[in-house]
């Protein structure tokens, strides 16, 4: 199939593993991944293989098209690491059938780094170039006026060129042009748009998915591909301010799928950013997050009193600075508790109750006043290297009646959660409201099976005294703790400390972590701080329960053992006895 065909695709992803070509980490590992994938085609029982001839040809489509913005009209010249990426997308294919195999794409650039202009020219050349008949394209995003920014790309590319006018008729009244060389449609539509269901994407585009609060547009796609076997839902974004949204969660498995923790052959993973080392203030390393300016002198050069009025001004302007001209994902307000949720990330570990049988433990409760979660969390010291550590363990509650209800205002997969063992649902009280006795019971279950030694049950004491009576009952230790930011400065300040410390461990459950995402800090006159939300549907429970739990857990607190005191007692009266007898 052509060895005198150019490679534009592997010739970058060499370049970039040479050093020729300033990278980040992701991109480097993104490009090594096609060059081991280049080497498991070679082999039968590898499904997919690299077909340059198709490769090339939507990249030479692409150097058709002619930008029209600006002073005068140019010619489209692809940039090496939009050759990396068109030509990936359309050039590996699987073997059986000769589909492309990518069927979702996660694209990750800096700001003005052609996003819509790649998007543009995917949408245009599935549209009418790719010999799918009858084929839907949809340029989504959360707003109309989003979703008209890719369309407006590809309406730019028709009009600026005579022979794909004879192509593409647009329709501007209802955002939709015909590609009449297929009688495919490409539409721009939106999460506000009335009924989006039953759609079967060819190619769908969601546009700034950073900006999305739920991820009702990709799965709606994603849902639409299902029995199509060459279609694509391309993601191009920059980085956003929010670790709660879907973006950032695909974000992260894109990471992992680079880094070979997960694995997700259709899934195509571009990410320009700078490494976690890189100094964000020297210029030579802006072109990791935005790789256009390797090739644009005069665009780096401006970037330069950008950055020196962000870094002078700090505060939002320096935040919109890190997030959207370095690519980064951060939540860069002073108010966010763990501003580094990688720190978060790297504390999970496989590790269990039955890891810590017959341990001393610490226990904080959050109760919840009505039909909110209601969380526990076990604390339990231990020693590494003589260095102390802490296991937490963290497990919810939430009524039966008000688990759609939250999945709606809360936007979180309670429903996996539950069938994780993550959180627990309760039933009586009509499924209203939180039957506390399911806490106990869960409580005094992991006691009993994992042996464990509770020192003292830390709790809130609002909403608690009707759960008091029970909990004494029971046998246990208990102390109440004032949910003011005096009392509770020292462990909210201590936890994490640790955490950034390495000395946290955790099993990774997703309500731990999406908790920990949502706490934000609140001081009093003093400087004294305690965690808080910015929103009622962001759940802190957890963190409130780990933070209780804490305040006693971090002093070492142990309570007095009565069979152990009694025991060294007894030993005492023996060696005293002893020793009068031999007097004697």
């Amino acid at each position: 199939m052509g060895k005198n065909i150019q490679d534009r695709v592997t010739e970058y992803a060499l370049e970039v593993l040479a050093g020729n070509v300033v990278a980040g980490e992701l991109v480097k590992l993104a490009c090594q991944r096609h060059i081991d994938d280049l080497e498991k085609s070679k082999a039968a029982p590898y499904r997919f293989y690299f077909d340059i001839e198709q490769a090339e040809r939507i990249i030479d489509f692409a150097e058709t098209l002619t930008i029209a913005e600006g002073e005068e009209e140019k010619d489209v010249e692809c940039f090496p690491f939009q050759c990396f990426i068109l030509g990936s997308l359309n050039g590996w294919r699987t073997k059986d059938g000769h589909h492309r195999r990518f069927r979702t794409s996660y694209i990750q650039l800096g700001r003005q780094n052609g996003k819509s202009f790649l998007n543009g020219i995917l949408a245009a050349y599935y549209g009418n170039f790719d010999r799918y008949r009858y084929g839907q394209i949809y340029c989504t995003a959360t707003k109309k006026e989003q979703a008209l920014i890719v369309f407006n790309e590809i309406v730019k590319f028709i009009n600026s060129d005579g022979d794909l006018m004879e192509c593409f008729k647009v329709h501007e009244h209802n955002s939709t042009i015909d590609c009449l060389l297929t009688h495919s449609k490409i539409k721009a539509l939106s999460g506000d748009t009335k009924s989006i269901d039953g759609f079967r994407p060819y190619l769908g585009i969601v546009d700034e998915y950073h900006a999305h609060k739920d991820e009702q547009m990709y799965k709606l796609l994603e849902g639409g591909i299902k029995k199509m076997k060459s279609a694509l839902i391309s993601v191009i974004t920059t980085a956003g301010f929010d670790l709660n949204s879907p973006c950032y969660d695909l974000y992260e498995y894109c990471v992992k799928v680079l880094k070979g923790v997960a694995e997700n052959d259709t899934q195509f993973i571009y990410i320009a950013q700078m490494n976690e080392d890189d100094d964000m203030w020297l210029p030579e390393n802006w072109i990791k997050a935005n790789p256009i300016l390797e090739f644009d002198a005069d665009a780096l050069q401006n970037m330069i009193p950008i950055a020196a009025t962000a870094k002078e001004m700090g505060g939002a302007t320096l935040r919109d600075f890190i997030v959207k001209q370095l690519n980064m994902w951060i939540q860069w307000t002073n108010d966010v508790y763990v501003k580094d949720m990688n720190a978060w990330n790297n504390a999970a570990v496989k590790k269990t109750l039955a890891d810590f049988r017959k341990q001393k433990c610490y226990v904080g409760l959050d109760l919840s006043s009505g039909g909110d979660l209601t969380s526990i969390a076990i604390v339990f010291p231990f020693m590494r290297d003589g260095v102390r550590k802490y296991y937490v363990h963290a497990h919810s509650f939430i009524p039966k009646q008000r688990v759609q209800e939250h999945m709606k205002t809360d936007r979180v997969p309670y429903d996996l959660w539950i069938r994780e063992g993550l959180v627990e649902v309760t039933e009586t009280m009509g499924g209203i409201k939180t039957d506390y006795k399911y806490v106990l019971a869960y409580l005094q279950k992991i006691v009993k099976q994992y042996e464990l030694d509770v020192q003292w049950i830390c709790y809130d004491p609002h909403n608690a005294s009707a759960f008091l009576t029970d909990l004494e009952a029971m046998g246990y230790d208990s102390v109440a703790v004032s949910q003011s930011a005096k009392a509770l400065n020292d462990a909210t300040v201590d936890f994490r400390l640790e955490l950034l410390a390495g000395n946290v461990e955790h099993d990774g459950n997703g309500a731990m972590k999406w908790s920990i995402a949502n706490a934000k800090t609140t001081s009093n006159s003093f400087g004294e701080i305690k965690i808080d939300k910015e929103f009622k549907t962001e759940r802190i429970d957890i963190v409130d329960a780990i933070i209780d739990a804490w305040t006693m857990a971090m002093k070492g607190e142990v309570k007095p053992d009565v069979n152990e005191f009694v025991e060294m007692w007894l030993q005492q009266q023996q060696k005293y006895t002893k020793k009068n007898n031999e007097r004697g």
